[in-house]
């Protein structure tokens, strides 16, 4: 019997629930994990009947019971601290930057969401999201000069929360083209090869044919 549920949305589409997974997954969490279909318009009635806040994800956990990705993510690494940097200041920059990814970036957002099975290369393009996708790579940029020397990822060579926090970012730039620095292609097919991220993808390519949503599948 396993030691709770993480409620998600689908694959496909939904980024904080990829977060959440992707940190219960790093801490090894035993629960069961619960996928319901969006509903649009929304929201999801589904989701509204079990979650605090009416939004995926939602972990119960052996009595704890989390709801925003951030604070899942908080809540996995207190259960395997490694998942942020073992150095203090390291530790001050990952955690700096998974806050301003919870907190920001709404232009890319808007502009590229997250759909795991369309090309929509040199589309979505806007001011604003591209003003985002320069700050995302100057700042993956800085906390790979500074503490990633030892691996492909941010902090070096384990996928970590930061990682964790930036791979749907990650997503969005493959889904639509983002055509940035070499280093910038090289740290996004690092977490696209990581063992968990395929995974993720994978279980996408799986999901129904009805589970499509007309308005993340429209060309922009």
């Amino acid at each position: 019997m396993s030691d709770g549920v993480l409620v998600i949305g689908q694959k496909r589409y939904s980024s904080w629930s990829m977060r959440g997974w992707l940190a219960v997954k790093l801490a090894g969490l035993d629960v069961e994990v619960r996928v319901i279909r969006f509903e649009r318009p929304g929201p999801t009635r589904a989701i509204r009947a079990v979650s605090p806040n009416g939004l995926v994800p939602f972990l119960e956990h052996n009595g704890a019971r989390v709801w925003e990705s951030v604070a899942i993510c908080d809540y996995c690494a207190e259960v395997k601290p490694s998942l942020w940097p073992a150095d203090r200041i390291a530790r001050a920059h990952a955690r700096s930057i998974a806050a301003e990814m919870h907190a920001g970036f709404r232009e890319l957002r808007m502009a590229m969401w997250m759909n795991l099975g369309r090309d929509f290369s040199g589309k979505g393009q806007t001011p604003g999201a591209l003003q985002d996708i320069a700050r995302i790579e100057a700042l993956w940029a800085e906390a790979r000069a500074k503490f990633g020397a030892g691996g492909p990822f941010l902090f070096g060579a384990d996928f970590g929360m930061a990682d964790a926090m930036y791979a749907p970012v990650v997503t969005r730039f493959l889904t639509w083209g983002v055509q940035g620095s070499p280093e910038t292609a090289a740290y996004c097919a690092a977490v696209r090869g990581h063992r968990l991220v395929a995974e993720w993808y994978d279980a996408a390519a799986r999901e129904p044919a009805d589970w499509l949503v007309e308005a993340y599948e429209r060309e922009p």
